[in-house]
């Protein structure tokens, strides 16, 4: 693993007086200043990201527990515990003895970053080597590739707006046309969600038996736009007007170009485990008792990967420490004094995997499915300025809406619903699996208006502390605004869980 910078212990020194400063900063608001230190707690260095299946994920898992116990919730988790253990299944592109390198007719070769400007979907039926002419084919869209890709690298811009060809609609055209790889340039037109670089690293980790993904034999590849020149060298075609077309959404011209790709991939595969930590506060209705919300976040982080500004421990304060601390102060607050509906607490893992803990959870249920009334997902939640107004993420879906709004309107806050659906977010959380089974679930982000200074700052938490180590506890943060999220999750989980009528489906899923 990466040896800590100096800043890295320079950090861990300020980690370990954050908890007096956040009592100082805080003092006239007790709630605050606990939850920050829970925060604090959960997403130090010393747990350096909480990976999942990692000794220090466990190490959160069991401080969780422990504070669900104290709490007098009721382990619920496998054989009397607070832990749920989510078999897993690795593969991972290791750094040393994966290499890309383009090289030209005369045998010049240019390096390519392997994590820094290049990276590879990992799969098990990755081949060794790969050495291929490449071209470029626009979009990839379903007549752009062409026969003539046959045994070659595709080379495209991997558009993410609407109209433009999807991912799937790329590889499609990619193995129908015979190619030997596809590369995806990230669209520098996605200003929702802009590039970032480099990648933490190159892992999928899924479910035992999960089915594998498509094309497991062929090279996906994702490309940094800033990376692109060395591909065209040799043509005349400039690469400046090539992104400024395709961020225009412009039709681009197919291009044979004087390189090839030659790569290596060194694959390994791992199985181990990871823990979900499930807690129950029993209803005291006769009846709703029987009935159970879910209110979840995601315990896991991403670890320790490539090092961004000398920092390698990817912390995941906001994404998504903040939130599991959330639950554990509610939990404190009811200090086992139930609401009419039972609340199951779940800190789920493997989120930043692929859902893997709430998908298990579904299938290895230990509340029966018949029972979950309805699902809270605290995620995507960024604290970054005045709680004014909430986006929704999957209330179309079910009337979980009109509680969220009875809760936000003593607040005065505006509830909206998804207006960047773009991005794809009611699939990138926990509610996601829940919503597919029929489950009414709901999942939150801050909202704001276009143009706004609201707007910069969440484009700029994106662009520099999404899945990156910067999103650690030295990071901007509006305290009230923070609080006042707090607040509203504790009305609506009161809403959701004295509630006459349990929320129902009104839409059908996905």
């Amino acid at each position: 693993m990466p040896r800590p910078s100096r800043r890295l212990v320079v950090t861990a020194a300020l980690l370990l007086i954050a908890p007096l400063i956040a009592a100082t900063t805080f003092r006239a608001d007790p709630d605050t200043d606990a939850w920050w230190k829970l925060v604090t707690s959960l997403s130090s260095d010393a747990m350096r990201g909480r990976d999942t299946g990692s000794p220090e994920h466990r190490r959160a898992a069991e401080l969780v527990a422990e504070h669900f116990r104290k709490a007098r919730l009721t382990p619920a988790g496998d054989d009397g515990t607070f832990l749920q253990r989510v078999p897993l299944h690795e593969v991972r592109v290791e750094k040393a003895g994966t290499r890309f390198d383009l090289v030209s007719a005369d045998g010049h070769t240019v390096p390519i970053g392997f994590l820094q400007q290049i990276t590879v979907r990992p799969t098990a039926q990755l081949p060794a080597t790969l050495d291929a002419p490449v071209v470029f084919r626009g979009y990839c869209g379903k007549t752009e590739v062409g026969p003539d890709a046959a045994g070659k690298v595709v080379l495209c811009i991997g558009g993410r707006r609407n109209g433009m060809p999807s991912g799937g609609v790329r590889l499609d055209a990619v193995r129908a046309a015979g190619a030997v790889g596809l590369i995806a340039i990230d669209d520098p037109g996605f200003s929702i969600e802009p590039p970032r670089w480099p990648a933490a690293y190159a892992r999928t980790v899924d479910l035992p038996n999960a089915p594998a993904p498509a094309a497991t034999t062929l090279p996906v590849m994702r490309l940094d736009p800033d990376a692109l020149a060395p591909f065209f060298a040799g043509t005349d075609r400039a690469v400046p007007a090539l992104l400024n077309d395709a961020i225009a959404a412009r039709p681009l011209a197919t291009v044979d170009l004087a390189v090839r790709l030659r790569a290596t991939f060194a694959v390994t595969e791992h199985d181990y485990a990871s823990d979900n930590v499930l807690a129950l506060l029993p209803g005291t209705d006769p009846t709703l008792k029987a009935e159970v919300v879910v209110l979840d976040a995601h315990l896991d982080g991403y670890g320790i990967g490539e090092a961004v500004d000398g920092d390698s421990i990817y912390n995941g304060a906001f994404d998504d420490a903040a939130y599991v601390a959330t639950l554990i102060r509610l939990a404190q607050q009811r200090n086992g004094r139930g609401y009419a509906r039972s609340i199951l607490f779940a800190a789920f893992t493997g989120e930043e995997k692929g859902l893997l803990g709430s998908r298990w959870f579904l299938a290895n249920p230990t509340v029966p499915r018949t029972d979950r009334a309805a699902v809270i997902t605290l995620d995507a939640i960024r604290p970054l300025f005045p709680f004014r107004a909430l986006t929704l993420i999957g209330s179309d879906a079910s009337t979980l809406r009109t509680q969220v709004e009875a809760a936000a309107k003593p607040m005065h806050v505006e509830v909206r619903p998804d207006r960047e659906l773009e991005r794809g977010m009611i699939d990138r959380t926990d509610a996601s699996p829940f919503l597919r089974a029929g489950i009414p679930a709901v999942a939150f982000m801050f909202g704001y208006d276009a143009g706004s200074p609201e707007e910069a700052k969440f484009r700029e938490w994106y662009r520099v502390r999404y899945h990156k180590p910067q999103d650690d506890v030295t990071q901007p943060i509006d305290m009230t605004a923070a609080a006042d999220f707090n607040r509203f999750v504790h009305g609506l989980v009161k809403q959701v869980a004295t509630a006459p009528v349990r929320p129902s489906m009104s839409t059908p899923t996905r």
